[in-house]
């Protein structure tokens, strides 16, 4: 804790405004700030006198008469500076401290946190930066004080839990204590703000730091559709036009501008397939033009509203996890945050969708029985069953103990295996019969459960280390087509998300289908905040 002005009065007006606080304290946090490269350039290191006045209780109250709007923060502002005994938080014996000026940065740069949040009171907050010798010192440290949790509530926290439901997402919020960050912030942990965000973050800011820069010099062109695909080794005028397309975002980097279909040109068009879910084929239809075509402004938007997604994730991810990206339609096996392995995932059609979720990976059942869901028996099986005497039998499926189940066998829905992580919305993890659907670029097929085209490597991966398990006793008990649970020793969390732009382990921004067309109400409700 800085030694020097200490604010003893604030006790006081702070009591006397005791109701207000508590009013103000039902108050919604909005959304915004700037957290990673910070640009000192912005403030000169200006600092200023130490002075030993301390503040007058009337001094306090015209602080806030005189900027209402940030009247919101007074519980806050309070909270604070009690645990502080009432020191100032922003100066010490030489003036202001270096986490003035960082944190001065950070809000002037919200735009860079995916924000277009308007900062309170812009000209004096800029003016007491550099403090002139007529501001209080008191004033100073108040209104940095109050624009750090306006900064914090907005680019740290994000959307309220009730706003999170009706996105449909079910993953619990971590409430972070903004009181507690700001010490550790202004007592020398300058990436305390970076430490409180998912990761992935981070990313999505590098990366819309980048495509801002795209828009500021014009955007890249729009690329005329052509009437047949293009290939390697083709002369065609349009291949001019993607050329300086791919150039601007970076996949193609040769000065080259004729019309001809080259190697270079076929590497970077894969890189653009790979990284937007496409078919990674080299060849250029229409699909491939319709994702180029898409503007660097509705890119800077779906990054912005992923990055909204990732103030709600936790803070650290687990030390091992599973991670299903539904509009990605991949599964990820993750430890220490590297990559362990991938594989193609089959989520929910639009009418079925797959929930967004945590759970805890606790059974792996092989050979399992499909206990049919009471919708999909009343709305497929018995109708079929009316049409066809011998549906179920040709099925294999049968009536227990009233309900319809597909018996263990290479027909089962289920595959071989099947992964529970017990959850309300009853989704598993399941391998599938029909792998030909791993093949297709939009694999939203299924009833909501994921389907995925690598469950033996999944629970090699999972009993690995678990003892009297191997690869030959996993191969043996799946031979007897006989149904088989294994508890597992090490309890792996699923994360269920839906991110539809994020970076990749090898570093590259990557795109996808908002195929449940949740990205435009977010970006509506960021927009009403």
């Amino acid at each position: 804790m800085k030694s020097g002005v200490f604010l003893i009065p604030l006790i006081l007006i702070f009591f006397i405004s005791s109701c207000e606080f508590l009013e103000s304290n039902n108050r919604k946090s909005s959304s915004k700030i700037y957290t990673d490269s910070v640009h000192l350039a912005l403030v000169a290191g200006s600092f200023i006198e130490n002075s030993t006045i301390a503040v007058d209780s009337l001094l306090i109250r015209d602080f806030f008469n005189l900027y209402p709007e940030l009247n919101q923060y007074k519980v806050e502002i309070f909270e604070f500076y009690r645990k502080r005994s009432f020191e100032l938080a922003w100066h010490d014996s030489t003036g202001k401290i270096e986490a003035f000026q960082i944190l001065f940065n950070q809000v002037m740069q919200m735009e860079e946190n995916g924000l277009n949040e308007q900062i309170h009171y812009l000209e004096d907050f800029k003016r007491f930066a550099n403090k002139e010798k007529n501001d209080s010192t008191d004033f100073v440290d108040l209104m940095q004080t109050a624009q750090y949790f306006h900064f914090a509530g907005h680019v740290l926290g994000g959307l309220s839990e009730n706003e999170l439901q009706l996105q449909e997402w079910h993953i619990p919020k971590i409430k972070k204590n903004y009181t507690d960050l700001l010490e550790k912030f202004i007592s020398g942990e300058k990436d305390a703000f970076d430490k409180s965000l998912y990761p992935q973050y981070q990313l999505l800011r590098k990366a819309l730091v980048q495509l801002r820069e795209i828009q500021q010099n014009g955007g890249w062109i729009i690329v005329p559709f052509t009437g047949s695909p293009l290939r390697l080794a083709q002369h065609n005028l349009v291949l001019r036009d993607i050329k300086k397309r791919l150039k601007v975002s970076g996949e193609f980097q040769e000065n080259d501008s004729s019309d001809l279909f080259s190697i270079e040109l076929d590497r970077a068009v894969r890189q653009f397939q790979k990284t937007h879910g496409l078919y990674t084929d080299g060849i250029i239809g229409n699909h491939t033009i319709e994702a180029m075509n898409i503007s660097v402004e509705e890119r800077i938007k779906q990054i912005m509203v992923n990055m909204e997604r990732c103030r709600w994730l936790p803070i650290k991810t687990d030390k091992e996890y599973v991670l299903v990206n539904i509009p990605a339609f991949s599964l990820q096996v993750m430890s220490e945050d590297s990559l362990v392995f991938e594989c193609e995932a089959i989520v929910g059609k639009e009418t079925n969708k797959t929930a967004i979720f945590k759970g805890l990976m606790k059974h792996i059942v092989f050979n399992p029985y499909w206990n049919i869901p009471d919708q999909i028996a009343e709305k497929e099986i018995i109708p079929a069953i009316a049409r066809n005497k011998d549906y179920l039998k040709e099925n294999h499926m049968e009536w227990y103990e009233g309900r319809l189940r597909q018996v263990p066998g290479p027909d089962n829905a289920l595959g071989a295996i099947k992964f529970v992580f017990p959850n309300p919305f009853d989704i598993f993890l399941h391998d599938t019969p029909a792998k030909g659907l791993f093949k297709e670029q939009k694999r939203a097929f299924s009833h909501g459960c994921i389907r995925i085209s690598a469950p033996l490597q999944l629970a090699a991966y999972l009993l690995s280390g678990q003892k009297g398990w191997s690869s030959q006793k996993m191969n043996e008990i799946l031979s007897r087509s006989k149904e088989y649970y294994v508890k597992l020793e090490r309890e792996v969390p699923v994360y269920i998300l839906y991110l539809t732009a994020f970076v990749d382990p090898e570093g590259k921004l990557n795109f996808r289908e908002d195929i449940y067309q949740k990205d435009a109400s977010l970006a509506r409700m960021l927009i009403k905040n």
